[in-house]
């Protein structure tokens, strides 16, 4: 419509409180959260899109959604207006105008993961995946993480009754680093994400340190593209996406 302008909004979250981004009926969301205090601030609702649909309780440390402003509504301090009414554990950076067509699903080139993992409990990172056990070997578990990259099917790391039309990502990287004495991360980046994909990486990582799954066995799983005989998804609180790539932004 003529008098409508689609802006970008960069931000961030702490989805500890939240079950998810896209907004539910009976549960507190991040999209819900913005959208009621946009409403305030432009007297009528204003629908946002955001550009992945994180599970409860994860993170994202960048993140954009997409909204169409009337003409009227100033746009100077509108940020500045939403932070002071969003809660702390939400945070909105920038926002940039875009054409009329561009959609912050659809047009992202690449999405970018992190999943924190701690070998001890530690209540001063409470983002952290915490993982009891002394098995951890950096060489071992990323000899299965690098197998994920010879794929471009990963059904067997979808979660159960999704709604997709295919299982196919194109999976650039898969790789866990070491970054302090107890702590690791694992960095995961392609072009789309299944939903529950990357708790399901992690998990089978896991498993596969503690020999409950062997190489044979997930290779056999993509290959087939069928269940793996055990399979174990994470919790999500280690979970960040981490960047979002578009071609024009």
């Amino acid at each position: 419509m003529d008098n409508l302008e689609r802006y970008f909004f960069h931000i961030a979250y702490n989805g500890t409180n939240y079950s998810g981004w896209q907004r539910q009926n009976n549960a507190p969301t991040v999209q819900e959260t913005i959208e009621v205090q946009l409403k305030r601030i432009c007297r009528q609702h204003i629908g946002i899109m955001g550009c992945g649909r994180t599970d409860a309780g994860v993170h994202a440390s960048q993140f954009f959604f997409h909204c169409d402003l009337p003409n009227d509504i100033p746009k100077e301090n509108l940020c500045f207006k939403l932070n002071s009414m969003v809660p702390a554990d939400i945070v909105l950076y920038d926002m940039i105008k875009v054409e009329p067509n561009a959609h912050a699903r659809f047009d992202a080139t690449k999405r970018s993961y992190i999943y924190n993992l701690s070998l001890r409990k530690n209540p001063f990172k409470e983002t952290f995946h915490y993982f009891k056990s002394n098995l951890f070997d950096l060489n071992k578990i990323n000899e299965v993480a690098k197998i994920l990259t010879e794929y471009k099917a990963f059904y067997p790391f979808c979660k159960a009754h999704s709604d997709v039309n295919n299982y196919n990502c194109d999976l650039s990287i898969c790789e866990w680093k070491q970054t302090s004495a107890y702590d690791f991360e694992l960095h995961v980046s392609s072009n789309r994400f299944l939903r529950g994909m990357i708790r399901l990486i992690v998990g089978m990582c896991l498993n596969y340190l503690e020999d409950k799954i062997t190489l044979e066995e997930i290779h056999h799983a993509l290959q087939n593209q069928t269940r793996l005989k055990r399979d174990l998804s994470v919790s999500g609180r280690g979970l960040f996406l981490s960047e979002v790539v578009y071609d024009y932004i």
